[in-house]
């Protein structure tokens, strides 16, 4: 009798998911599966010595969304600041 082994004895085949590198059988050839690798470009720019910090390294598109967040930051800090003086005001009855 004994007891059954919990680890199966075969090996399983490969994962449908993530144990394969070849591409999906519909694609062409020419197709590359996984895209181009862009991490070397960026590691080039985000590494240039150029004094600016990291989150401003991109040009305009960085410092327009660097702006806009600071915008709606002091915004909602002068929001805050003019709901809180308002609500200690005494009410007049």
């Amino acid at each position: 009798q004994g007891l059954k082994s919990l680890v199966p004895t075969e090996s399983p085949g490969p994962d449908p998911v993530f144990g394969t590198s070849k591409p999906a059988p519909g694609l062409p050839a020419t197709d590359t599966f996984l895209g181009t690798n862009k991490v070397p470009d960026l590691q080039k720019v985000f590494q240039r010595s150029d004094g600016l910090p990291v989150h401003l390294k991109r040009g305009y598109p960085d410092r327009m969304l660097y702006r806009t967040t600071m915008a709606l930051t002091v915004g909602g800090l002068f929001y805050c600041l003019v709901a809180l003086y308002i609500a200690s005001q005494p009410k007049n009855k």
